[in-house]
């Protein structure tokens, strides 16, 4: 593998000296700004053998380094040993980063040139790496692709069906969505809107499809006036009883290939909206010279983000469909401890299969991560055939530490997104002390009560507050926006360490991940998730006037995942008497949510993991 990482970053020196270029750029992205890439958008994985799913590289004529973030570190640490692809650990802004290591590489040159392939980079960074390039007497040359000459078997774009997102799950019509987004369009005066993002085809169009790994979603664009939409999509791909309906209901359909004349078409005299958090550098390049453009957030995000009452009702299904997996799934482990033999490996594969069995279900929301001891130290962890812990052999051998389980899976009727740590023997007092310390966080969060509108990054210091208080902290944000049968990563909410901006601003209807974690290299990892949703609560104060200290609307978080946590890893003189009645309270709706869906082992499992302490 390290000779054919080599082979390839020599051949990419050489089409860099043919065109000029000092260093090359290649992100981990796709036209539609993807968390997960369809295979052909995998090019950095490609040339650097990481695997992450976050991460840059940056290739000049005598190096190459991989730029990612802490959740990475150590698993790029394993990828690239002996590689001669060089870690840079980030831990602050990427672009500064990156113009440090190309001033080291200039060797006292005051110019060069940086090329990236402007299809795959996003307005926003495109912006902000071309005026620092400038400043440090750099070039950005985003015209064209530089693995498209020497990525010689290249797959090619996925081909799978588009389908129907349907009554009952999807309750709000396409043509009502759509009027909803040009009413959007007429308040900023735009005459078209340009969507790129994948999310928010599906979801404006009730449409899925299965063209990136996880996300039921389809490669396309889309083109919106205020009185015709065009969608882009592969041909083929749509069959014709629903190419029909889409008709039926205003929606011309064109070939994928197509979309970059239609935007180059549009008229002199438009004002075409584009989100630049959404739409990458090509792109926005593409719009003819005559046409007004405005930059704002796709209307489509923040009305996506905000779940319908219909839509929250089949959520809470999917959650107790979840609940019952996990249920037959952690039964089955307890007793296969010291029996069968048990991996991470086995760990996947079971908890998948148990998904598998509960109505709705389409697919895994993201790989699952199954992390042991050290494993779990490691935020995106995944096990492979070459590389996994062992926990139990037929012979009667167990291991002892920590499990950190990671998962989640995609329902006709909603996503979930899980991860619960459980002892494999007896916990330390140590681990009990990590354990409880991380769960007091998301307990602190789950029961916060917050003004309508309050800037989601403004809530990341509640669920950090219990281990800042001991001098601990974790490298990742504390909660992520997920969707509903969508992308288990969604906006435009973060509860994080992020910059706010006025779009991040908490609305009823939202659902968002509290994820605190705390992590020992070498020696242990652990995150106790929920998913919650923004549920609007009664005034503290009824009919107070406004003015007063106790005037506003406020929001409070539901929690809808359900799973028990394992009460055996906590140190009970940690936790206050309120936060026990919490923990109580909440096992006891996860008994009766879940107990009439599972029997037999499964529901004696879950009546054991739920008792009050």
């Amino acid at each position: 593998m390290l000779s054919t990482i080599s082979s390839r970053l020599a051949a990419l020196r050489a089409h860099m000296a043919q065109q000029g270029w000092h260093a090359v750029l290649v992100p981990s992205s796709d036209p539609h700004l993807s968390e997960y890439l369809p295979d052909r958008w995998q090019g950095r994985v490609w040339l650097s053998g990481f695997t992450g799913s976050a991460g840059t590289l940056l290739v000049s004529a005598t190096r190459a380094a991989l730029f990612t973030d802490s959740r990475y570190w150590e698993q790029a640490e394993t990828e690239l040993a002996g590689s001669p692809v060089a870690l840079v650990k980030l831990d602050g802004p990427a672009v500064p980063a990156y113009l440090a290591w190309l001033k080291a590489e200039a060797s006292g040159s005051d110019a060069g040139t940086l090329a990236v392939d402007g299809a795959v980079l996003g307005l926003a960074q495109a912006t902000q790496l071309r005026d620092a390039l400038q400043r440090g007497g750099w070039q950005l040359d985003t015209a064209s692709d530089g693995l498209a000459t020497i990525w010689a078997d290249r797959p090619a774009l996925p081909a799978a069906a588009v389908y129907e997102h349907a009554l009952p799950h999807a309750a709000t019509p396409r043509t009502t969505k759509l009027e909803a987004l040009r009413a959007a369009m007429r308040d900023k005066g735009a005459t078209h809107h340009w969507i790129a993002t994948l999310d928010d085809l599906a979801w404006l169009f009730n449409l899925r499809g299965a063209d990136v790994d996880y996300n039921p979603v389809f490669l396309g664009h889309a083109l919106i006036d205020l009185q015709t939409a065009t969608l882009f999509v592969g041909a083929g791909k749509v069959p014709d009883a629903l190419a029909q309906r889409l008709r039926d209901d205003g929606v011309t359909l064109r070939d994928y290939d197509m979309a970059l004349g239609a935007l180059r078409g549009l008229p002199a005299g438009s004002t075409l909206l584009v989100d630049p958090k959404r739409i990458t550098w090509g792109l926005r390049e593409a719009v003819p010279d005559g046409v007004k453009v405005i930059e704002a957030t796709n209307p489509t995000t923040l009305a996506k983000a905000c779940k319908t009452e219909a839509e929250a009702a089949f959520i809470r299904e999917a959650m107790e469909a979840d609940g019952a997996a996990m249920c037959a799934f952690y039964a089955w482990l307890e007793h296969a401890l010291g029996r069968e033999h048990v991996s991470e490996l086995t760990i996947d594969e079971r908890m998948t299969a148990e998904r598998a069995r509960q109505p709705g279900y389409v697919s895994l929301s993201f790989p699952t991560i199954a992390g042991f001891n050290a494993n779990g130290a490691l935020p995106h962890y995944r096990a492979t055939a070459q590389s996994y812990s062992v926990l139990s052999t037929p012979q009667g051998l167990t291991a002892e530490g920590l499990l950190l389980i990671d998962s989640g899976a995609q329902y006709l009727g909603g996503t979930t997104d899980i991860t619960r740590v459980w002892a494999i023997g007896t916990p330390s007092a140590a681990q009990k002390r990590d354990f409880t310390l991380v769960l007091k966080g998301t307990m602190a969060l789950s029961r916060t009560r917050f003004p309508r509108g309050t800037l989601a990054p403004m809530l990341d210091a509640i669920a950090r507050a219990p281990l800042w208080a001991e001098g601990l902290d974790f490298g990742h944000g504390t909660g992520h926006g997920v969707g509903y049968f969508l992308n288990v990563h969604e906006g435009p909410q973060s509860i994080s360490k992020a910059v706010p901006v006025p779009d991040m601003a908490m609305q009823p209807g939202m659902i968002t991940s509290i994820e605190p974690g705390l992590y020992r290299p070498g020696q242990w990892g652990i995150r106790i998730e929920n998913l919650v949703l923004n549920v609007a609560v009664p005034p503290a104060v009824a009919d107070a006037a406004p003015g007063t200290p106790e005037h506003g609307d406020y929001l409070a978080f539901e929690t809808l995942s359900l799973c028990p946590i394992d009460t055996r890893c906590i140190d009970r003189n940690l936790l206050r008497d309120d936060e026990v009645q919490w923990l109580n309270a909440y096992h006891a709706e996860v008994h009766r949510s879940l107990a009439p869906h599972v029997s037999g082992d499964a529901l004696n499992w879950l009546t054991a993991r739920t008792r009050p302490i």
